[in-house]
């Protein structure tokens, strides 16, 4: 097609929206902001986002998934205590409020009544910040161009956190009033209390560093995974492998920090080479294996005592 600039369309995401276009010749506005799923092309024209999120990028979407299952199930487990029989059902729930929240989110995304969601490709950090990038060419009037560049990695999350409060709100108290009859009026509500807490936060960390978390995630999974395991393995004083068979609980807790390591090392490599990259998930057990083999070596008591005998 034809392409027509004039004059120059200042600003790293300003566009001219496409008018009319026949044959070969195009029709474009004015300079500003690119409508809801375009971003501007190298010649500064608003085109439709027309490509799939990539591996990586359903890695990330998955993440920001697990993000609120993953403190469900946490808090679930904080405040239903030892002795609780509510808690496997209420894991269950939980389970099913955010399955179900991501199935109606990608149903309602373009394209409407597909799991497929059309998008725009993330080229640099900048594209999740255009609010950043408005220009002002004359240092007193700005023209505004913030648009989701990276269209729907941005406002998908929210949409899906507020299915996930709506569904727990409709679902759980229901839940817990009939099953928690082991805990206390007062404490039988309190992991529900909890979500009401954590979801305006992993709003407001979506809002400020959905961009960050996009380039990051890998590492912070990794990261997090370990040390949640060792001081979980450390707390529950696990140090023989004997420990870990004795109760089933242990080895679940075990089982699902491994498959979040497994998570981390995928979306690291992002499974390019799968002759290279399959073998790097040999070395999700690595460190609860070294745990458990050094643990004896490091009991406090042990040290004290040595050390008491030392002198």
């Amino acid at each position: 097609a034809a392409v027509d600039i004039q004059p120059a369309c200042l600003g790293l995401y300003c566009g001219r929206t496409v008018l009319s276009g026949e044959g070969s010749v195009e029709t474009y506005g004015d300079c500003g902001v690119c409508p809801r799923g375009q971003r501007t092309d190298d010649n500064k024209i608003c085109r439709e986002c027309v490509g799939s999120p990539d591996r990586y990028d359903w890695l990330y979407l998955g993440f920001m998934a697990m993000l609120p299952l993953v403190l469900h199930w946490f808090f679930i487990e904080w405040y239903s205590g030892k002795k609780s029989s509510s808690a496997l059902l209420q894991h269950l729930t939980a389970l099913l409020e955010c399955s179900a929240a991501a199935l109606v989110t990608l149903l309602l995304s373009d394209p409407v009544g597909s799991l497929h969601i059309r998008s725009c490709r993330v080229k640099k950090l900048s594209d999740w910040y255009t609010m950043l990038y408005n220009p002002s060419p004359d240092y007193i009037t700005t023209v505004h161009c913030t648009h989701e560049a990276v269209y729907p990695l941005y406002t998908i999350v929210f949409i899906y956190y507020a299915f996930c409060l709506v569904l727990m709100m409709l679902l759980r108290p229901l839940l817990v009033k009939k099953i928690a009859c082991g805990l206390g009026r007062s404490d039988r509500f309190k992991s529900i209390y909890a979500a009401l807490y954590f979801f305006p936060i992993l709003t407001v960390l979506q809002a400020v560093g959905g961009g960050l978390l996009y380039y990051a995630f890998p590492y912070i999974i990794l990261v997090l995974s370990l040390v949640t395991l060792a001081v979980y393995m450390s707390a529950s004083e696990v140090e023989f492998f004997k420990d870990l068979l004795v109760r089933k609980k242990r080895l679940v807790v075990l089982f699902s920090h491994w498959l979040l390591h497994a998570y981390g090392i995928i979306s690291i490599s992002k499974l390019d080479k799968l002759e290279q990259d399959l073998p790097l998930l040999a070395l999700v057990p690595a460190p609860a294996l070294f745990y458990l083999m050094t643990a004896k070596y490091t009991e406090p008591s042990r040290i004290l005592s040595e050390s008491g005998n030392g002198h």
